[in-house]
């Protein structure tokens, strides 16, 4: 299954009989699936299975979507030229009191041409329905469309992902070959160390001595976060195999490899070291932001 990234747009248009009907949609990164929809008045219907299709389709992201839909006259609902209306209306009514003529009734003011415009014909429930499969049709499509832009942004990121990754495992070499991790060199520092507690705390003993040696010895391995690091690589590169919404997995990940390089750095007593963990951690920002974009 391939990577998805959260960011994509589409647009898709459809048509019956006349009425246009289009979406755009598009779709940003989010913690979880968040979904808003505009729809013109009356449309308000397709709202739920608007909502239910997005989430059948994606698990993350804030996706927003505007239907935009332009009737054809016959269509249209029945439209009173009010203002005409009320002209005629009165003309009506100073006719009856200076000539005696017989009073306008509604159904003779609504006839005449320009007070109201009827439309050709009126939609049932079946055109309703039939309309509203349309639409819905259109959505499926522009959804297909979000998700194959999604897809190839997604393919995109994987490339990035895996380089990081592949940089995070050599840095996490390079330090376990450093020199100064050497049997030989380690002890030379502890001993330097210790020599300098023995030089100023003349009254530690012996068993003193030993502890403090044994944790000076042991803030010095970093063979811990090494085999940690390492695990973490295999671990990447297993969820950028499998694909799919593994996005919050990855994310997860780039914690455990921010905290393994904090570590590493903060236990390095050789600027070689040190050096290598500052390395690490700068890619690692970099896998971390690129992870934020994935679903």
């Amino acid at each position: 299954m391939a990577l998805q990234s959260m960011t994509g747009f589409a647009r898709a248009a459809a048509d019956r009989d006349g009425t246009a009907i289009s979406w755009e949609v598009r779709s940003v990164n989010g913690r979880g699936l968040d979904v808003r929809l505009r729809f013109p008045p009356g449309f308000e219907r397709l709202e739920l299975p608007a909502k239910q299709a997005v989430q059948r389709k994606f698990s993350r992201g804030n996706v927003q979507a505007t239907l935009v839909v332009n009737r054809q006259q016959g269509l249209a609902q029945p439209v009173v030229n009010e203002a005409f209306l009320r002209d005629v209306a009165g003309l009506a009514k100073r006719l009856q009191e200076q000539f005696g003529c017989t009073p306008a009734s509604a159904d003779g003011l609504l006839s005449l041409r320009g007070v109201l415009d009827i439309p050709d014909t009126v939609e049932d429930e079946e055109g309703r329905e039939a309309l509203d499969a349309v639409i819905m049709t259109a959505f499926d499509n522009v959804l297909a469309d979000l998700e194959a832009a999604r897809l190839a942004e997604g393919r995109q990121l994987a490339g990035l992902l895996e380089d990081h990754v592949a940089t995070i495992e050599k840095f996490t070499r390079n330090a376990e070959a450093d020199p100064s991790r050497e049997p030989a060199a380690i002890r030379e520092r502890i001993a330097m160390q210790v020599a300098l507690l023995i030089d100023s705390a003349k009254g530690f003993d012996d068993q003193r001595l030993h502890t403090e040696a044994a944790i000076l010895a042991t803030r010095a391995d970093i063979r811990e976060e090494i085999d940690r690091l390492k695990s973490h690589v295999a671990t990447a590169r297993q969820l950028l195999e499998k694909g799919g919404a593994v996005g919050r997995k990855l994310d997860f990940l780039a914690q455990e490899f921010n905290r393994e390089s904090n570590t590493l750095c903060s236990k390095s007593n050789a600027t070689s070291v040190t050096a290598i963990g500052l390395e690490l951690k700068a890619v690692v920002d970099q896998f971390r932001e690129q992870v934020q974009n994935l679903e």
